[in-house]
């Protein structure tokens, strides 16, 4: 049963919580667009393109958007309602500190579960579609634009130059279309104006060009049987294919095995895949590769004791003629030469697919640690809010940015780790949680105790006390 208690915090949480949300969403958006500004400029996007890039990438940034959400509104709430004094009439009601942040709390649980939900069941799909909407970004040709003066060389087989360019834009004067058929010889047409214009398909650049000469050369190249044209026109159509400048649609399942398109159940299955290779990789190719280099292999694999053959008989060398020594050295150098290639090729294996089994653990480990990272960051913003008793994004906002940061700077550095085979994935990617959550208790602890951590007063008195013992400690 909701009681009015949990009502007046539930409400007093709504509302900055969908505002920071937001907030926190579009900043992180648009940090998207800063980072990939090159790529997407001069492509020829329609808004319906952009809106759906920038679905797909609202989608993925919103498992590192509700934490900090979280964050900031959980200590915005207890912030104003220690400002308002409500928090002491409720504090002198006897009701303690967890019983007003039980039904925030509960609120932070589902909002980490729908997190979770969103990690796993859409933000796979979202990456799927971003990042092939964003590789055919990539290689699409920049979008059709002729400046005045300059070659334009991005049709496939022409350059075109303009002259002049009226206002209109359309209009264009001395033009040259430089056309190579990748023939032996090469076309080249002048005219004095024209009229640029595209297709209402959108798929042809036609020019009506006036007053010019087209010269064109035909046979076989540097014989005497070349002939050579000149042919003069009042009115020229020339019309260029435009679909090299559209921008591709690569299917889907070229980037469905990368392991930030995979659920929890996909990972695992991925997982077990790359360790059943690695495995693979120590025992049956060295034994391939390696050891069946090697003739006297099976004699070790049946426990043959060399300390023994070499008390019994003569050293090899000594059997041999002088005739064959050199010969047994440069074979038995070829057999090592072999045998290092083969370990160096096996150990880069090894490299790549132990590296890709640590990014699929880290993006397993992920899923979990961003949703319960929503409750760690609640339990430091709930107390916070009712220690500093301040509302509004001033000070609230200063306390919940470095707490972030220093969340932020774990994970990073965490991940880092666990890449670079420091850390286990475990330990590196929980590593923020781990170290936050202690904080955490300890500010509930100080909260139920009406810490006067953000006193100034208290820091003062702590100052002066300390400052008075010196003093005593002098004069004895």
């Amino acid at each position: 049963m909701i009681k009015k208690l949990d009502k007046l915090i539930l409400k007093a949480f709504i509302g900055p919580f969908i505002a920071t949300f937001f907030i926190t969403l579009f900043v992180l958006v648009m940090q998207f667009f800063w980072k990939y500004i090159d790529d997407l400029v001069g492509k020829g996007l329609d808004f319906l393109d952009i809106m759906e890039l920038t679905g797909y990438v609202t989608v993925t940034v919103i498992p590192y958007t509700l934490p900090i959400s979280i964050l900031l509104s959980s200590i915005m709430t207890f912030g104003n309602l220690g400002e308002s004094f409500e928090l002491v009439a409720i504090k002198s009601a006897g009701i303690p500190l967890l019983r007003f942040m039980r039904p925030l709390l509960i609120a932070a649980f589902f909002i980490a579960t729908g997190a979770f939900m969103i990690s796993n069941y859409v933000m796979p799909v979202a990456n799927l579609k971003f990042t092939t909407m964003l590789y055919d970004i990539r290689v699409a040709k920049p979008a059709f634009d002729i400046k005045e003066g300059i070659f334009y060389d991005k049709l496939p087989g022409f350059a075109i130059k303009v002259g002049q360019k009226d206002p209109d834009g359309n209009t264009i004067r001395d033009v040259i279309i430089y056309e190579n058929q990748y023939s032996l010889q090469d076309n080249i047409i002048i005219a004095e104006k024209g009229v640029m214009r595209v297709s209402e398909d959108r798929k042809f650049l036609e020019f009506d060009l006036e007053n010019g000469w087209r010269y064109q050369e035909n046979g076989p190249y540097n014989t005497k049987e070349t002939d050579y044209y000149r042919l003069g026109f009042k009115k020229y159509k020339k019309s260029f294919d435009l679909s090299s400048f559209d921008v591709l649609k690569t299917p889907d399942s070229m980037f469905k095995r990368s392991y930030q398109m995979l659920n929890i159940k996909q990972l695992q299955k991925a997982t077990d895949s790359i360790n059943k290779d690695i495995r693979a990789l120590k025992t049956d190719r060295m034994s391939k590769e390696v050891m069946s280099q090697l003739m006297f292999a099976g004699q070790l694999e049946k426990g043959w004791d060399i300390g023994k053959q070499k008390k019994k008989t003569a050293s090899y060398f000594d059997r041999l003629p002088d005739s064959t020594i050199n010969v047994v050295y440069n074979r038995a150098a070829d057999k090592l030469n072999i045998m290092k290639s083969s370990n160096q090729l096996i150990v880069e294996d090894y490299s790549s697919r132990s590296f890709d089994l640590r990014l699929h653990q880290i993006e397993w480990h992920k899923k979990f640690s961003l949703s319960f990272a929503c409750i760690v960051l609640f339990v430091i913003g709930a107390p916070l809010g009712s220690i500093i008793r301040k509302g509004g994004l001033g000070m609230p906002l200063v306390v919940a940015v470095s707490f972030f940061l220093v969340f932020h700077l774990l994970n990073m550095f965490g991940e880092k780790f666990v890449r670079q085979e420091i850390m286990t994935p475990f330990f590196g990617i929980w590593l923020p949680s781990l170290v936050l959550l202690p904080v955490g208790c300890f500010l509930v602890y100080k909260a139920m105790n009406d810490s006067q951590l953000f006193n100034n007063e208290f820091y003062f008195r702590l100052f002066r006390q300390f400052k008075a013992f010196l003093n005593r400690k002098k004069a004895i």
